[in-house]
């Protein structure tokens, strides 16, 4: 039995706010590989992007996600794990994964800070471009999907647990 559970989606679709929670509901750690980057390397996501270009900062999540050996975590990856079917390979291997599904209104609503946030895309591609293209590649990756554009990240990390083999029973309600 796997014992991560792994979270993908687009940037604003609550990773890694819905991934605190889910760890904490099932008493297991939590990494987020964003996070994980600007660690590793001393630099933020979007300084990566401004000095290398987006695919080194692909490059570099596909590294750092291949290095990940945690048992009994939630894993929060970047919105651009899925362009590395090496890195989504190694992620099935050890964990459930589950696509944050969010239509594309409410990503426009959350996100505010396009610019520094450091989306990895091309300069000429529209938000709007990139999120369909990133759609095909999160379903195809997806064990489960939960569709979050209209409920909290608390009503996902528990949706997400009661699908889980040992997670929180619907009498357990914190």
């Amino acid at each position: 039995m796997k014992s991560n559970v792994t979270l993908i989606g687009m940037p604003g679709a609550g990773k890694s706010t819905t991934g605190i929670i889910l760890a904490k509901y099932l008493s297991r750690g939590f990494l987020d590989t964003d996070v994980l980057i600007q660690i590793n390397r001393k630099k933020s996501l979007q300084e990566i992007i401004d000095e290398s270009g987006y695919l080194a900062l692909r490059k570099i999540e596909e590294e750092e996600i291949l290095g990940i050996n945690v048992e009994n975590h939630v894993i929060a990856t970047g919105g651009s794990a899925v362009y590395s079917p090496r890195a989504m390979s190694h992620l099935r291997d050890i964990s459930n994964i589950v696509f944050l599904s969010v239509d594309f209104e409410t990503i426009l609503k959350r996100i505010h800070n396009f610019d520094t946030r450091g989306i990895a895309k091309t300069e000429d591609q529209t938000f709007r471009d990139l999120y369909n293209e990133r759609q095909i590649l999160y379903e195809k990756y997806a064990e489960w999907t939960i569709d979050c554009s209209h409920i909290t990240q608390e009503e996902a990390a528990d949706m997400i647990s009661k699908k889980l083999p040992g997670g929180r029973a619907e009498s357990k309600a914190r």
